[in-house]
């Protein structure tokens, strides 16, 4: 038992340094290449951050336990926004008013209402995940593209192509370095950063598995449930990568990064993730998650959209708020499983 409660403490350890690494190399690149952290923060860190709920709902599906491999990716959604949205408020204001923070979210609440359109045709198989990967594949090509005309918008502001052009640019440029402002300890060349975040991406997911493995054990010493285990302590160990990075991005002063990976992680958990584990292996939705948890989900998803619509600054009231939302939703399912 001791094991645990010490692969516990390592892990979070690891992922509080990877988060500060990866955050670090990410603003790195964005400003030696002119990329907008919106963007950073929709694929990269992202990405980089939503590998454990991969490796943990692909590990469960072929082990049969389709509940963890959904609970897993639902529960991390919703905490994506309740609670790494919200304690990094906590710590310092976050804007949701980023410019492609709108599109980036009303695509999140399209992938939302498909995937849970997918969920009441339960089992889920190789055609979903064919559904969900060929919308992950054209997230992917529209960041991509997003980040061509940005660095195009660069090059021609520095040739000066014509006045009129030249205008337009240097306030595009203008706009792209107030979102770049200078961060201690950012790496010097392009290939340093890109180490850290390499580093950082290797670390996120050692650090979360560790913790997950001790708070698993430890939530099943207590006789927790494995819907209850899925939904709330390997959901919130997943999402453990995202806080991590969130709060260094909070620190850091770059909430673009902050919401940027917030979007970009639930669009990946629910288009990556489970299509992939889908096109591995059938599964099957229960019950209990179709009741109440994707709708706290489908919930938190509009939520976002609001904040990016009216382009809300998160302050600490806002993101305490949230984080006792998420209080309040974790009581709501150990009550739930209790009473049943």
């Amino acid at each position: 038992m001791l094991f645990d409660y010490v692969s516990l403490a390592g892990g979070l350890v690891a992922l509080i340094i990877a988060g500060d690494v990866l955050v670090r190399g990410s603003v790195g690149v964005a400003q030696r290449l002119g990329i907008p952290n919106l963007v950073i923060g929709l694929t990269i860190v992202a990405f980089g951050t939503s590998a454990p709920e991969l490796v943990i709902s692909l590990k469960a599906a072929l082990e049969g336990a389709d509940g963890i491999a959904i609970g897993n990716v639902v529960g991390s959604n919703i905490a994506n926004v309740l609670l790494v949205l919200g304690m990094p408020a906590l710590i310092a204001a976050t804007p949701c008013g980023e410019e492609g923070a709108v599109r980036n979210a009303l695509f999140m609440v399209a992938v939302s209402c498909v995937f849970i359109i997918l969920c009441f045709f339960s089992p889920l198989d190789i055609l979903s995940g064919g559904i969900l990967l060929v919308l992950l594949a054209l997230f992917l090509g529209d960041s991509a593209l997003s980040t061509y005309r940005h660095r195009k918008t660069l090059k021609d502001s520095a040739n000066g192509v014509t006045a009129a052009n030249n205008t337009e640019s240097d306030e595009a440029a203008e706009e792209t370095d107030d979102g770049l402002e200078e961060v201690e300890g950012v790496p010097e060349s392009v290939g340093l950063a890109g180490v850290y975040i390499v580093l950082g991406l290797i670390g996120l997911p050692l650090g979360a598995h560790f913790t997950i493995e001790g708070a698993t054990e430890i939530a099943e010493a207590w006789g927790v449930s494995d819907a209850v285990i899925a939904l709330t302590v390997i959901a919130l160990g997943t999402s453990l990568p995202e806080l991590a990075t969130t709060v260094m991005a909070a620190i850091r002063q770059h909430g673009a990064v902050a919401i940027g990976n917030v979007i970009g992680s639930n669009i990946f958990n629910l288009l990556a993730i489970i299509g992939i584990t889908t096109v591995v292996v059938p599964l099957n939705v229960p019950a209990e998650i179709l009741h109440l948890d994707i709708w706290v989900m489908m919930a938190c998803a509009l939520l976002l959209l609001g904040f990016a619509v009216y382009r809300v600054n998160l302050t600490r009231l806002a993101g305490l708020a949230l984080t006792a939302a998420y209080c309040a939703y974790i009581f709501v399912v150990y009550t739930f499983s209790i009473a049943n």
